[in-house]
């Protein structure tokens, strides 16, 4: 265990006393008559804060500690489509779910409207210090295919792009790199590939015209399909598509 992490549990430790002397306070204030009302509802509230902010320490702490148990995890399905290697679900719910059960973590998953033909997937993250954080993604669910045909129905986009945004943000929440230990030296080529991701990303959000918008995406399809990049394909497509919503919404 590092010393960073020991000073943070040391200070965590610190907290907790703290807070229980202040319900110590607020238990005697409360059976005394004379007290007045208002000083204990602000002695409460102050008390509240002081839990919720120690939960959130506990949160960072046990994450911290699970991310530092988990290693890369291989792919175990194929899209041959695109002739790109991934790790299902199913894969990563076995590899992440032992783990980060252990250190008192819980996930459910949830959705809500996006933008046209766009499903926000959100994930709450509960710890059973009492902390819960949201993340969430947004999928495209419009149905089309690679090529921009339609290749689903509705119903079949939305269920396609809510198990894409679960896979994604399983991945996000615990920072796990999918692919073999052994890169065979290839770490650098992930580096490039993430700088051209994130500047197509950063094109797509900056664009102003639904004109701009297709000539971006255009040029991303062509380089991901070079890379055969799927992963990178659907977060680009997902990009685009919430972009397009904005555009046309604030037109």
């Amino acid at each position: 265990m590092s010393q960073q992490i020991i000073e943070r549990q040391e200070s965590a430790v610190v907290a907790q006393p703290e807070a229980t002397t202040m319900m110590q306070m607020i238990q005697r204030a409360a059976t005394d008559p004379a007290f007045d009302v208002e000083k204990l509802e602000r002695m409460m509230a102050m008390h509240e804060r002081m839990t919720a902010k120690q939960a959130e320490v506990d949160f960072n702490l046990a994450m911290s500690d699970a991310q530092s148990e988990m290693r890369p995890i291989s792919a175990d399905a194929e899209n041959k489509q695109t002739r790109s290697n991934y790790a299902t679900y199913a894969k990563l719910d076995n590899a992440l779910r032992p783990v980060y059960t252990r250190h008192g973590f819980s996930l459910s998953f949830n959705s809500e409207p996006g933008a046209a033909d766009v499903i926000r997937v959100l994930c709450y993250v509960s710890h059973r210090a009492g902390h819960t954080r949201t993340y969430t993604i947004d999928m495209p669910a419009d149905g089309k295919g690679a090529k921009g045909g339609d290749v689903m129905t509705k119903t079949h986009a939305v269920g396609s792009g809510a198990s894409y945004g679960m896979r994604y943000l399983l991945k996000m929440i615990f920072n796990v790199a999918i692919g073999e230990s052994d890169d065979d030296g290839n770490a650098a080529g992930g580096d490039l590939r993430d700088a051209a991701l994130a500047d197509l990303l950063a094109r797509a959000g900056d664009a102003q015209t639904e004109e701009q918008l297709t000539k971006v995406w255009q040029s991303g399809v062509a380089v991901l399909k070079a890379a055969r990049d799927m992963d990178g394909y659907e977060q680009f497509k997902s990009a685009v598509s919430v972009r397009s919503g904005q555009i046309k919404g604030a037109a």
